[in-house]
């Protein structure tokens, strides 16, 4: 066999396994490669956009939570006004009340004292009947006993 023949052919067949690989190996070879790396930028792109987006809902929420802490505190502060109002109404309605209870019970006590007044004006005026009877030792009669008592009554 001759070297140069075998080197012609080598290279024959290097040439042509270049040309079958070039052909019909590296078009889906370097098409896989492409959209493997498509795969890798989207999901890399995903990622970042998520990134964002969690980002954006934490500040979301941060704003949130201040808005709702600002509300709380305004409720807050409605309710605290609103039971000191409550409050001051139930006091001065108390106030009222226990103006009515003492007034109602100073009513009681003059209508108590002038019924004892009547009460003591009788027996004081039948006592001194009974005395003046017993000193003139006498019946006095019925009606004039009755002015006797009214007299007595109206000058105490």
């Amino acid at each position: 066999m001759n070297l140069n023949a075998t080197i012609f052919f080598q290279m024959l067949v290097f040439f042509v396994l270049g040309w079958v690989s070039m052909k019909f190996i590296w078009p889906p070879l370097t098409k896989a490669i492409e959209e493997r790396r498509q795969k890798i930028a989207d999901g890399l792109a995903a990622a970042d956009k998520g990134k964002a987006d969690l980002a954006q809902a934490q500040a979301r929420i941060g704003l949130i939570e201040a808005n709702a802490k600002t509300e709380v505190q305004t409720r807050l502060a409605e309710v605290e006004k609103q039971s000191t109002v409550l409050l001051e109404q139930a006091r001065k309605e108390a106030e009222a009340e226990r103006a009515r209870i003492v007034e109602q019970a100073r009513q009681d006590a003059l209508q108590e004292a002038q019924r004892v007044r009547e009460a003591l004006r009788n027996d004081v005026a039948a006592l001194a009947v009974k005395g003046a009877e017993q000193i003139l030792k006498r019946e006095i009669d019925a009606k004039a006993h009755a002015d006797l008592l009214n007299q007595l009554k109206a000058q105490l």
